[in-house]
């Protein structure tokens, strides 16, 4: 017996002191701060929308923009050019220069905030390269990640001017563009994650829980991204009632804009409408997984824990967003959904990895 014990505890310190394992659980944890920075800038940006900053920077500087104007000459020129475009004529045009820091604030945090995740990406990054800790394929996934990286950047000015041209308002299809692109980065950071510190996906013989689960993460990004199109369509603010729109579970309006192709982007009842089905199916489909693990015996203890932690938190979720609904979108309860939507998002991808694979 006491050799035995001495066996095991020295397969214990070969299998902790593995090198790989150790280098795993770094870039591990080096990934899970920048997947926390990407949460943290989707809520910030959520703020930036809700308070309507958003465009209060109408220049782009990304290597150059990472001091705020210093001097009061600076200030009344930053000033001076915002008041070139809509959103002053159009929306504040009583707006003063103090007044005019107050929304600028919260988007330059926005942007150096980006700014900081792309460093604290990329230096690490260039690092383990260096030391050679990268297989090849985590070497293509990381770069793919920085050029996503460096893409979500140019998408989001590319967003910012659309509300430059001729109304104070950005293009409703190019911010879910954006928040869809945030979403994708964070899920290939949270699956990477997942790859180098869990164990191998299991072998499920269990095709519906398989699919289920692979539906509730493609139902939690697409409900994600049509809450993008309530943003960027101000669509909150219609029908503040639940479960029926204006009284009517049709409500007066849903898809009567031409060309049709269009409405679902451009018409604020189509929006809300659509955002309220696609969570609804959300909500099924996450209890019809819930109920297929708790009633498969051979699930393992982690499949059960993500069920667990999918529909905790999509009931949270849909408790949210009724509630913002009938508040008349506050701002602080609108980000908390916001960023409980990316919570659900993450626990759904958890729920998928741990569904596992039909091949051995």
């Amino acid at each position: 017996m006491p050799i035995k014990r001495y066996v095991a505890c020295e397969t214990v310190m070969i299998v902790t002191s593995d090198p790989t394992t150790a280098r795993n659980r770094a870039i591990a944890l080096w990934l899970l701060a920048v997947g926390t920075m990407v949460f943290v800038m989707v809520v910030i940006g959520g703020l930036t929308r809700l308070t309507h900053s958003g465009l209060s920077m109408v220049e782009w500087k990304p290597l150059t923009g990472w001091l705020p104007p210093l001097t009061e000459a600076e200030w009344e020129a930053s000033f001076a050019a915002y008041r070139q475009y809509p959103e002053f004529r159009l929306a504040n045009p009583d707006m003063t220069l103090a007044g005019y820091k107050g929304i600028f604030w919260l988007e330059y945090v926005h942007r150096v905030w980006g700014r900081l995740i792309g460093l604290v990406f990329a230096v690490p990054f260039f690092i383990f390269l260096w030391r050679g800790w990268l297989d090849r394929p985590l070497k293509v996934r990381l770069a793919i990640l920085l050029g996503l990286g460096a893409l979500q950047g140019a998408l989001g000015w590319y967003m910012v001017k659309s509300g430059l041209v001729d109304r104070p308002d950005v293009s409703p299809f190019r911010l879910a563009m954006h928040l869809g692109l945030a979403l994708a980065l964070l899920g290939l950071i949270l699956w990477t994650i997942f790859e180098l510190i869990l164990s191998p996906r299991p072998v499920n013989a269990d095709a519906w829980s398989r699919h289920l689960a692979r539906a509730v993460a493609v139902m939690v990004f697409v409900t994600v991204l049509s809450g993008g199109l309530v943003a960027g369509l101000d669509a909150g603010f219609l029908f503040n009632s639940f479960p029926l729109m204006g009284g009517r579970f049709i409500p007066e309006g849903l898809f009567e804009m031409t060309p049709l192709y269009l409405d679902p982007f451009e018409n604020p009842t189509t929006a809300q409408f659509n955002h309220r089905r696609f969570a609804e199916l959300t909500v099924v489909v996450v209890l019809a997984l819930w109920f297929r693990v708790r009633r498969r015996a051979a699930a393992t203890p982690r499949m059960r824990r993500a069920a667990h932690a999918v529909l905790g938190v999509a009931l949270v979720q849909a408790g949210l967003g009724i509630t913002t609904l009938l508040w008349i979108v506050p701002v602080g309860l609108a980000s908390l959904h916001q960023a409980t939507a990316v919570g659900l998002f993450a626990v759904a991808l958890w729920a998928l990895y741990e569904s596992g694979t039909s091949r051995h």
